[in-house]
C-alpha cells in the first residue's frame, strides 16, 4: 500500500516531470518487432511479442549492468533511420504524456544512431520532429507535455567535444542540455574537459553520468572539473554518509552536493536492476530525500526495468511510504531542477504542477 492518500489513481493523475529518461531504453516491444521485422534485422533474441518484452527486463536473479545493457544493441539497431528514429521519438512523447509526464528531458546519443548513413545533424532533427509529433499527438488525446532533448556523448568514445558543439547547435530548437553516458569504471568525467568547458563557455546546460556503478570519486569530479549542474544517479553518494546512532553524519562531499542543492537524478528500479542498489527497500532514496538532497525520481529506461514514473512513484510510495505531499515535493524539486527557462519553469510549478496537486487533495 502507498502511503496516505497516495493512491494508485492519484499517482496515475498527478502532474509529474521526468529528468533522466532514455530514449533507446524506452522503445514499445511491439515497435522493436516490427522494424526488425521492416529492415530484416534478424538479432533478436524472440521474434514473440509477450517473449520479447519479458526478455528486454532485466530483473532475473544476478541480473546486473551487463545484463541489463544486452538490450540497447536491439533497440539501436531499429533506430539507424530517419523515419524510424522519428517514430520512436513520437511513441515516447505520447506514452509519456499518458502517464501523466507534463514535462521530459529525454536523452540520446547521437553518434548512436549514424550506421545507417544519416549525419548527426539528420539524426537530431529526425528525434527533434518525432517530440515535436508526439506532443501534437497526446494533445489530441487531452493531454499536454512539453519534450525537450539532452545530447549523450559516449564517454568510452571519442567524440564528446563533437555532440557538445552540436547540443549547442540545437540550443533553440528543443536541445536543452549536454550529457556524458555510458561506463563509469576506467572512463572518468575528467577525459571529457573540453566538451564541458566548451558547453560552460556557451552558457548551456549540462548533467553528468555520475555515482551510478561507480562510487565518490566519480560523483567528485563530476561537480569539482566538470561543474555538473545535475548528477545522473548520484546515488553513490550514500557511501559518504554514516549512520551514527539516531542521526546520519555527511562527509564533506555529501554536504557540498546538499549545500549546493545539485539534483540527484535518481532511478531507483534500474539502480536494483544494474545492481547499483541491492533492493526498493534498501535504496538510498529514504535516506536523501528525509536529509533533503535535491532528489528527483525518474525512470532511466522504461522498456528494460518494464516501468512508468507512475509505476516507480507506486513502488516507492510503497515502500516508504510517501504521501501526496511527498510526491508533490519530488515532483517541484524536478521541475526546479530542470534545464527549462526559469520563468517558463515558474510558470509550469504555478499553472499546472501545484494546482495539479491541490485538485487532488480536494478530490
Amino acid at each position: 500500500m502507498a502511503g496516505p492518500e497516495l493512491t494508485r489513481v492519484a499517482i496515475q493523475k498527478a502532474p509529474k516531470v521526468l529528468l533522466h529518461d532514455h530514449l533507446d531504453g524506452g522503445l514499445r516491444p511491439s515497435t522493436v518487432l516490427e522494424i526488425a521485422r521492416e529492415i530484416g534485422y534478424t538479432g533478436l533474441p524472440t521474434s514473440d511479442l509477450d517473449e520479447l518484452r519479458d526478455w528486454f527486463i532485466a530483473d532475473s536473479p544476478g541480473s546486473d549492468l551487463v545484463r541489463y545493457l544486452e538490450g540497447f544493441a536491439h533497440t539501436t539497431a531499429v533506430m539507424q533511420t530517419r523515419d524510424h528514429l522519428e517514430r520512436v521519438a513520437s511513441e515516447c512523447a505520447v506514452d509519456l504524456a499518458r502517464d501523466g509526464v507534463v514535462y521530459a528531458e529525454v536523452r540520446f546519443a547521437p553518434e548512436l544512431h549514424m550506421t545507417g548513413g544519416l549525419s548527426l545533424h539528420e539524426i537530431v532533427t529526425a528525434v527533434l520532429a518525432g517530440f515535436a509529433d508526439g506532443a501534437q499527438r497526446a494533445e489530441a488525446e487531452g493531454h499536454t507535455i512539453i519534450v525537450r532533448a539532452i545530447l549523450s556523448a559516449m564517454r568510452q568514445a571519442h567524440m564528446s567535444e563533437i555532440i557538445a558543439e552540436l547540443a549547442v547547435s540545437f540550443r533553440d530548437e528543443g536541445v536543452c542540455g549536454f550529457d556524458i553516458a555510458g561506463p563509469e569504471d576506467g572512463f572518468p568525467p575528467t577525459q571529457h574537459l573540453n566538451a564541458f568547458h566548451l558547453v560552460q563557455r556557451e552558457n548551456f546546460h549540462l548533467t553528468v553520468h555520475a555515482g551510478e556503478a561507480f562510487g565518490l570519486p566519480s560523483i567528485w569530479e563530476a561537480v569539482q572539473f566538470c561543474d555538473a549542474e545535475r548528477l545522473g544517479h548520484g546515488v553513490r553518494i550514500i557511501d559518504d554518509i554514516t549512520r551514527v546512532g539516531d542521526h546520519y553524519e555527511m562527509g564533506r562531499l555529501a554536504n557540498f552536493i546538499r549545500d549546493r542543492r545539485i539534483p540527484l537524478e535518481i532511478c531507483p528500479t534500474s539502480n536494483v536492476h544494474t545492481g547499483a542498489a541491492e533492493s526498493i527497500a534498501t535504496h538510498p532514496i529514504e535516506i536523501l530525500r528525509q536529509l533533503r538532497f535535491r532528489v528527483t525520481l525518474n525512470t532511466d529506461n522504461r522498456l528494460m526495468s518494464g516501468i512508468t514514473l507512475s509505476s516507480e512513484f507506486e513502488t516507492c510510495a510503497s515502500a516508504f511510504q510517501w504521501t501526496l505531499a511527498d510526491m508533490e515535493w519530488l515532483t517541484i524539486n524536478a521541475a526546479k531542477s530542470s534545464f527549462f527557462p526559469f520563468d517558463q519553469r515558474l510558470n509550469l510549478i504555478n499553472t499546472v504542477i501545484k494546482p495539479g496537486y491541490a485538485a487532488l487533495r480536494q478530490a
